[in-house]
């Protein structure tokens, strides 16, 4: 395996990839090529085509990192020859027949549900005034504030689209649980990431750990494309 320089960063749910900017600005001084992919987040097959799109474009292997929704992108996106590892932040990493909607369809008991307002047009988002609590807990206000009014309408269609061969079956892959995330509880996290046989590392934080904690981030990325050039895959 040659040396891993290129990452491809996939970004979630109400959100843009403008959020990366923190891990982005981490992994170019560190020597990496780093691409982001701006997936509509209206259709998971989009999404997908849109990540595919970014990922051949690179001129060597790739480590493919996807946030939240992201984690559902990079498992149906993964699978080509150029993809080296997969990086799961705080992500949903679906299997074989599911979808993100069929992964929150039974709540985890004892947490409370994300304050997602009912669909409009087909597009859901998050109550503004809950934004903060639910999702950036640990990020400045003035940054939670202009995230929940900047927010991007999430298509109950890319929810709803059913990933058909998950990467994680045939690529090594790694998971950072986020203990303090009210979007994706921590028991679910635990439960795909182990389900995968990801490499975990946990830290305390929000659902937006890539916004206050770009580090740990970052960290677990250049992790992941050491160890896939050591082992030579």
């Amino acid at each position: 395996m040659p040396k891993i320089s290129n990452i491809v960063l996939v970004h979630g749910g109400f959100v843009d990839g403008s959020g990366w900017r923190g891990v982005y600005d981490i992994l170019k001084k560190a020597g990496f090529n780093v691409s982001i992919v701006q997936n509509a987040t209206v259709s998971l097959a989009a999404d997908v085509a849109a990540t595919r799109q970014v990922i051949d474009a690179q001129d060597g292997p790739v480590i493919l990192v996807g946030h939240s929704y992201g984690g559902a992108v990079i498992t149906e996106a993964g699978t080509g020859p150029k993809v080296a590892g997969l990086v799961y932040v705080t992500a949903f990493a679906p299997d074989k027949g599911e979808s993100v909607s069929s992964l929150i369809a039974n709540p985890v008991p004892g947490y409370d549900p994300p304050p997602i307002l009912p669909a409009a047009g087909g597009y859901l988002l998050l109550d503004k005034a809950k934004f903060a609590a639910a999702f950036a807990g640990d990020v400045d206000a003035d940054t939670a504030a202009f995230m929940a009014d900047s927010q991007v309408p999430w298509g109950v269609d890319a929810l709803a689209g059913v990933v058909t061969e998950p990467a994680w079956k045939s690529k090594p892959s790694w998971y950072l649980q986020v203990r303090d995330d009210r979007m994706i509880p921590y028991p679910a996290q635990e439960f795909m990431s182990n389900r995968a046989g990801a490499i975990a590392a946990e830290v305390p934080g929000s659902h937006a750990i890539y916004v206050s904690n770009p580090r740990a981030v970052a960290d677990l990325v250049q992790q992941a494309a050491r160890s896939v050039e050591l082992a030579g895959v």
